[in-house]
């Protein structure tokens, strides 16, 4: 994972489409797409233990230069309270994010409605929820 994570730092990295289950190290992977978020479109970290990493993904989703169009995070152990980071995230910053995929967290339904009220208003790109 540091040696992907040391290419996605890499402001000559063009990698568009990104998809990783049952790793470790996501930690890594998060804050090299801090330090370049622009080139990545679609990021898929399904089936991987998250804990903290959902927080900083958030971080990375605040960037005004995040291009990340496609999110999946099913079977992550999201809680609410990553859902409220994730939610606060693509408040503070529209981005491009247009498909947010949530299936198999147990998600209770004030997180629910706090993305799918995001999914409702015209002022996000968020067109796709699925949880």
């Amino acid at each position: 994972m540091k040696l992907l994570s040391a290419v996605l730092e890499d402001p000559h990295c063009k990698l568009k489409t990104l998809w990783l289950s049952k790793c470790e190290g996501c930690a890594a992977l998060t804050s090299a797409l801090r330090s370049n978020p622009s080139h990545l479109r679609e990021l898929n970290l399904s089936v991987n233990k998250l804990r903290d990493s959902v927080k900083l993904l958030s971080d990375v989703l605040q960037d005004p230069h995040c291009k990340l169009e496609i999110l999946r995070l099913n079977d992550c152990g999201v809680t609410d309270e990553d859902c409220a980071a994730l939610t606060s995230a693509l408040r503070s910053n529209p981005s491009h994010l247009r498909e947010l995929h949530l299936f198999g967290n147990k998600l209770r339904d004030s997180s629910r409605k706090l993305l799918s009220d995001l999914k409702d208003d015209p002022h996000y790109k968020l067109e796709t929820l699925y949880y």
